[in-house]
C-alpha cells in the first residue's frame, strides 16, 4: 500500500510541475523524471523510453529543443492475405517530422517536404514553410520534466491505427473494423532504443465484423484481427551525403520536390535519384532473414551476390555484400538491409521497398519482402512442362525432379536480385527481355525451348545467371564515380533501351518492346514459338504430371498454366498493333526517334493473335478432358483453377471462352483502336480497325456458321460478338471508332442471315437485332482467367 500511494504522489508532483512549466519560464526542478520514471525500466537511446511494467505503458523522453528525425511505421507481423496486402514488414509512411513544444503540450508534426525553398535565405525558407501545411499527427500532454527534456506518454498513440489498417480492410471490402484498445497492449519485447534509433512496437487487435472471404480464409477468428504496429524514431543523416541528380533514362526512381528559390529561367521540380550512401570503407550490406529454409536460403544469398559484381565493375570490389542476420539483429532495426521471408495464404508478390531520407534521397534502410509460394508455383509450372512422374525409370525420374527443382531456385535467385535491385532505388526495366535479358529488373517468363532430339521440352534456359549489362550500367550511373552523363552517352552506344512501368503495365500500352513476363527481340515471332512449346505441352500432358497418392483433381492446376502458357506473350505482341517507337529522349542527348511500328509487323501480329482465338488453338484434347475430375473430398475452392458454367465438372468450353476473351480485350482495348484508325488514317498500308476485325471474325465467328458447328465454336463466336458490342459500348471511344463497329455488326448480321440455318444462328440473329434496336444485349462475358501474376 506505501508503494502505491507513493507512486500516486509521484505522479500528482510530475502533474503540478507541467502545469508550473505552462505558467513560467523558471526551470524546473532536474529530478522530475527521473523521479517519475524511477519504478520503470530505461532504454537509452536516440530517444529514451521508459516501460512502465505495472501499467503497461511507454513513456518518451523527448528533447526540449526541437530536432528534426523520421518518423516511420511498419507492420513486423501480418494478417497474411496477398489480396488484403497488409503483409508481415511491411513499410508504411516515412516522415519527416519533430515534436513541438508549447505549455503543457507537445505535438508530433509532420513536416511537408513537397515545398520548400533550397536558399540561404531565412526569410525566404520561411515563406514558403508557411504557404504550404504541415500535419500534426499526434499530440500528447506533459506528464514530467527536466531541464532539457519532458516526458510524454505514448502509450495511447503507440496504441493506434498508424498503418491504416482499418481503411485497408474496408477498402478491401473485409468489413467494418475498429481499433479494440482493450485487446491491444504494448509489445516490449521488440521496443529498443540504439544511438541512431529508437524502436517501439504494440499488439494490435481490430475488432468488427469479418464478412469478407479473404479475411476468414487467414484469421483464427475473422472478427478479432491482432497484428503488431511498429514506429522507428531515426536520427537523420549528416549532411556529407551528395544527392545524385535523377535522369529519366538513369533507371532509377525519383525522389521529387518543388524548389521555390530557383532562378527564373530554371524549372522548379527538382530531382534526385533514391540511393545508399557508401565508398569504400563502407559497404552496403543486405541481411538475410534466418527463417528462411533451405534451399531457398543459399538461393537468395547467392541471387542477392550478384550485385556485388557490378560495385566491383566500379572499383567497389567489396562494395556490396549479402550476409545471414545475426540471431540477436532486429529485421525492423533501421540498422539492417533486411531480406525478409514472407507467408502468405496465396501466392503474391515480393517487393523492394526503403526507408528513405526525403530531404535528400539518401536510403538509409533497404527492406526486401519475399513471398514464400512464388518457389512452390514455379515448381508446379516446371512440373507441367517436364511431366517427370511419366519417366521410364526412377533415375529419369530423379533426374527430371532435380531440373524442376533447378529451375524454380533459377527463378528464386532472379527474384532476390530483383527485389534487392529495388532497395538500391533502381526502377523497373521491362525493356531488358528484348535486349537478350539485359537486366534482373525486368519480369522474366521462363524461356522453354523444344528439345529437336526428343521432342520434349527443356528449361535448361530458364532464367539467366547473374546481373545483365543494364544493371552494370545502372549500377555506374548511381553508385559510381564516373559521369552520369558518359554513362547514358554508353548506354546508347550500347543500344540499351529502358521503359518502365507506366508504359509497360498499361492494357492499352503502345512500345513494342516493353512488357511483363516475355522472352524475345520481337514479341510476335516469340508468340508463334511459344504457341508451339504450348501445343507440346498438352500433348504431353497427362497422368506422369501428377504424383502418386495425389488427388487426380489437382491435375487442374497443373493444367492451368500449361494451357495459358502463351497469355503473357500475347500481351507482348499486341502492343505491335498500333505501336509506337520511342524511349524517354531529352533534348540534345541523342537521336530522336519516335515512330510507329511497321505496317507489316503490324499484319502479322493481327495474323497471330488471331490464330490464339480459333478452336483449333483452344480446344483441349479429349484425352486431357477426360482426366479433369472434380474436387476431391477434402478439397475446398481453390481459385487457382477454371471457373465455368457446369457445376462441379470441368468446362472446356468456358476454359477456351476465357482464354479468347483475354485477347479479345487486349485486341479491342480502346486506346488500341484510337491509335491504330489514326495511324491508318497517315499511312494507309498500316491497318485499319476493319482489317483487325475481319481477322476477329475470320478465326472466332465465321466457323460457327456451319450448321453442325461444336458448341466451342459456337461459344467463341458469341465470345467475340459480345466483345465488340462492349467495346462499342465504351464512353470513352470516339465515333471514328464506332463507326467501323457498327459496320461491322451489320455486316455480321447479314453474315448470320445467310448462314446455315441453326439453333445458334437464330440467337446470334436475335441478340443482334435486340441491339440494333436499342434493347439489352443478351449476352455476357465468360469468367475472367485464373490469376496469373506473379509467376
Amino acid at each position: 500500500m506505501l508503494r502505491i500511494v507513493l507512486f500516486t504522489f509521484l505522479i500528482l508532483t510530475a502533474s503540478f510541475s507541467s502545469a508550473t512549466y505552462a505558467q513560467s519560464s523558471t526551470p524546473v526542478t532536474t529530478s522530475a523524471v527521473a523521479q517519475f520514471t524511477a519504478e520503470m525500466r530505461a532504454h537509452e537511446g536516440f530517444f529514451t523510453f521508459y516501460h512502465d511494467q505495472s501499467q503497461g505503458k511507454i513513456y518518451l523522453q523527448v528533447p526540449k529543443q526541437q530536432q528534426q528525425f523520421i518518423f516511420q511505421t511498419s507492420l513486423p507481423w501480418g494478417l497474411g492475405s496477398n489480396d488484403i496486402g497488409l503483409d508481415r514488414g511491411q513499410l508504411g509512411a516515412t516522415r519527416l517530422a519533430s515534436f513541438y513544444l508549447e505549455g503543457d503540450k507537445i505535438l508530433l508534426l509532420q513536416h511537408n517536404t513537397q515545398f520548400r525553398a533550397n536558399s540561404d535565405n531565412e526569410a525566404e525558407r520561411k515563406s514558403i514553410n508557411e504557404a504550404f501545411a504541415d500535419s500534426v499527427i499526434a499530440g500528447f500532454t506533459v506528464v514530467a520534466q527536466d531541464a532539457n527534456h519532458v516526458l510524454i506518454d505514448y502509450t495511447p498513440f503507440l496504441l493506434s491505427d498508424t498503418h491504416g489498417v482499418v481503411k485497408r480492410l474496408r477498402d478491401s471490402k473485409q468489413g467494418q473494423y475498429k481499433l479494440s484498445t482493450d485487446k491491444s497492449v504494448i509489445y516490449p519485447a521488440r521496443s529498443k532504443a540504439f544511438a541512431d534509433n529508437t524502436e517501439l512496437e504494440a499488439k494490435i487487435t481490430f475488432s468488427g465484423e469479418g464478412t469478407g472471404q479473404y479475411v476468414r480464409s487467414v484469421a483464427a477468428d475473422p472478427d478479432h484481427l491482432t497484428m503488431h504496429l511498429h514506429h522507428s524514431f531515426i536520427r537523420l543523416p549528416d549532411a556529407q551525403y551528395q544527392p545524385r541528380q535523377f535522369h529519366p533514362q538513369s533507371g532509377y526512381w525519383s525522389e521529387t520536390h518543388r524548389d521555390y528559390a530557383a532562378p527564373l529561367d530554371a524549372p522548379t521540380t527538382v530531382q534526385y535519384i533514391p540511393r545508399h550512401r557508401m565508398s569504400k570503407d563502407q559497404p552496403i550490406i543486405y541481411y538475410l532473414d534466418p527463417g528462411v529454409p533451405e534451399p531457398v536460403r543459399s538461393a537468395l544469398l547467392e541471387g542477392g551476390r550478384w550485385w556485388a559484381e557490378a560495385f566491383a565493375a566500379i572499383d567497389l570490389p567489396n562494395g556490396f555484400q549479402v550476409r545471414e542476420l545475426p540471431a540477436d539483429a532486429d529485421p525492423m532495426d533501421v540498422r539492417y538491409n533486411v531480406i525478409q521471408w514472407v507467408h502468405r495464404a496465396t501466392r503474391g508478390w515480393s517487393y523492394g521497398s526503403s526507408i528513405i531520407d526525403p530531404r535528400t534521397g539518401e536510403i538509409i534502410k533497404g527492406h526486401v519482402t519475399l513471398g514464400s509460394l512464388r518457389v512452390r508455383q514455379d515448381m508446379l509450372i516446371a512440373q507441367g512442362l517436364l511431366a517427370p512422374f511419366a519417366a521410364d525409370t526412377p533415375e529419369q525420374q530423379a533426374e527430371l525432379t532435380a531440373q524442376i527443382e533447378a529451375m524454380a531456385l533459377a527463378r528464386i535467385r532472379q527474384l532476390s536480385a530483383h527485389e534487392i535491385g529495388h532497395t538500391l532505388g533502381i526502377a523497373h526495366n521491362f525493356a531488358a527481355s528484348a535486349d537478350d535479358r539485359a537486366s534482373v529488373m525486368d519480369y522474366p517468363h521462363p524461356l522453354i525451348s523444344i528439345d529437336i532430339e526428343t521432342g520434349g521440352l527443356s528449361l535448361a534456359d530458364a532464367y539467366t545467371e547473374g546481373v545483365g549489362l543494364w544493371d552494370m550500367q545502372v549500377i555506374a550511373y548511381g553508385y559510381g564515380s564516373a559521369d552520369p552523363e558518359s554513362v547514358l552517352a554508353q548506354n546508347r552506344r550500347l543500344g540499351l533501351s529502358f521503359i518502365s512501368d507506366r508504359d509497360a503495365r498499361a492494357a492499352g500500352g503502345a512500345h513494342p518492346d516493353a512488357h511483363l513476363w516475355d522472352n524475345g527481340s520481337d514479341a510476335v515471332t516469340e508468340l508463334e514459338r511459344v504457341l508451339a512449346v504450348r501445343k507440346t505441352a498438352l500433348e504431353q500432358f497427362g497422368l506422369g504430371n501428377l504424383a502418386d497418392g495425389r488427388p487426380l483433381s489437382e491435375l487442374q492446376n497443373l493444367l492451368v498454366p500449361m494451357y495459358l502458357l502463351h497469355r503473357y506473350q500475347a500481351e507482348a505482341a499486341v502492343k505491335m498493333i498500333a505501336g509506337l517507337h520511342y524511349d524517354y529522349a531529352v533534348k540534345g542527348a541523342g537521336e530522336i526517334d519516335i515512330r510507329p511500328v511497321n505496317a507489316s509487323q503490324q499484319q502479322r501480329a493481327i495474323s497471330v493473335l488471331s490464330q490464339s482465338l480459333s478452336a483449333d488453338t483452344l480446344a483441349l484434347p479429349e484425352r486431357i478432358i477426360n482426366l479433369l475430375a472434380p474436387a476431391a473430398y477434402g478439397e475446398g475452392y481453390d481459385r487457382e483453377r477454371f471457373n465455368g458454367l457446369t457445376g462441379l465438372v470441368a468446362d472446356p468450353d468456358t476454359m477456351a471462352a476465357s482464354s479468347a476473351r483475354f485477347v479479345l480485350n487486349l485486341m479491342l482495348n480502346s486506346q488500341r483502336l484510337e491509335r491504330l484508325q489514326q495511324q491508318h488514317s497517315r499511312d494507309q498500308s498500316i491497318p485499319a480497325v476493319s482489317v483487325l476485325l475481319k481477322h476477329i471474325a475470320a478465326a472466332a465467328i465465321a466457323p460457327a456458321y456451319a450448321a453442325n458447328a461444336s458448341t466451342l465454336e459456337q461459344r467463341l463466336a458469341f465470345e467475340a460478338l459480345d466483345a465488340i458490342v462492349t467495346t462499342y459500348g465504351q464512353d470513352n471511344l470516339s465515333a471514328a471508332i464506332k463507326a467501323p463497329l457498327f459496320a461491322f455488326l451489320k455486316a455480321q448480321q447479314q453474315g448470320w442471315q445467310s448462314a446455315e440455318s441453326s439453333a445458334h444462328r437464330d440467337y446470334a440473329l436475335y441478340a443482334l437485332e435486340q441491339w440494333f434496336a436499342g434493347k439489352p444485349w443478351p449476352l455476357k462475358a465468360a469468367p475472367d482467367l485464373p490469376p496469373g501474376s506473379p509467376i
